[in-house]
């Protein structure tokens, strides 16, 4: 699966996490909790 260039900038952040769940990819981050995304 391709991952957008925005989640790529998203995963550069401190704290942040690519994870798969049911087939989409999230970026969720613990220490930003603005920091989130979602494809798929």
């Amino acid at each position: 699966m391709k991952v957008r260039s925005s989640l790529r900038s998203l995963k550069q952040q401190p704290g942040s996490k690519v994870v798969r769940r049911r087939g989409r990819v999230y970026v969720i981050n613990k220490l930003n909790p603005r920091f989130k995304a979602r494809q798929g």
